[in-house]
């Protein structure tokens, strides 16, 4: 395997921009990578944005996101657009992505898989790949009903607990999924084991992206 890093920078933080169209979008997708470069990051800046977390979502989605930027410099935004109505709300959402350009300059950016199912998800994927034109950004997995997994190019190895500890604040945040039957420990660290295995992970446990473009 070829591995990359980060570079460890003496001055700047180093700003990490996540997007998600829901509540539990970014902690599902990325949650696990997240708490591995706070570890090996502890100045990051965080930049999290949820484009639909309206009512009660919304009071889970903060709760979430101060679980996973625990100690860190950050700004949460949590926007109240409907659900499943993301691309009839385009223009509005495009205007935000040119206003968050304008004073945001993020080293990496999370965001939703360009070929999910979600119409909310690919529209977020679509505006980040067109405002952020020179930067590196991947696209994360979410697990659903569609079937619509893909082959993801870009692994991120978890070593223990950060695998667990991604699904215990899962559970401990978004208290409304549990009901549902997607919502489920043994789904979340089942991806999370076949895509270690893909990545050959010591810890048999990662996260894996959509990485369209990268410069060495």
């Amino acid at each position: 395997m070829i591995g990359l890093q980060l570079a460890k920078r003496n001055s700047d933080a180093i700003q990490l921009l996540c997007l998600g169209a829901h509540s539990d979008d970014i902690e599902i997708g990325c949650g696990g990578t997240l708490l591995h470069l706070k570890r090996a990051f502890p100045g990051l800046k965080f930049h999290w944005v949820v484009f639909s977390a309206g009512g009660p979502r919304g009071t889970e989605a903060a709760k979430a996101a101060e679980m996973f930027t625990a100690g860190c410099e950050k700004e949460i935004v949590l926007k109240e657009f409907r659900d499943g109505f993301l691309p009839y709300s385009g223009a509005q959402i495009k205007d935000f992505f040119e206003e968050l350009k304008s004073r945001v300059k993020p080293d990496l950016i999370f965001t939703q898989w360009g070929g999910d199912a979600h119409q909310d998800h690919r529209l977020l994927s679509e505006l980040t790949w067109n405002t952020f034109r020179d930067h590196l950004i991947l696209e994360y997995e979410v697990p659903k009903y569609d079937g619509d997994m893909g082959r993801p190019n870009l692994f991120v190895p978890l070593e223990a607990p950060l695998y667990t500890q991604k699904v215990d604040c899962l559970f401990e945040a978004f208290e409304s999924q549990h009901a549902k039957r997607w919502f489920d420990r043994e789904t979340f660290l089942g991806l999370m084991r076949i895509r270690g295995m893909e990545a050959n992970s010591p810890s048999g446990y990662a996260e894996a992206f959509h990485c369209r473009k990268m410069v060495l």
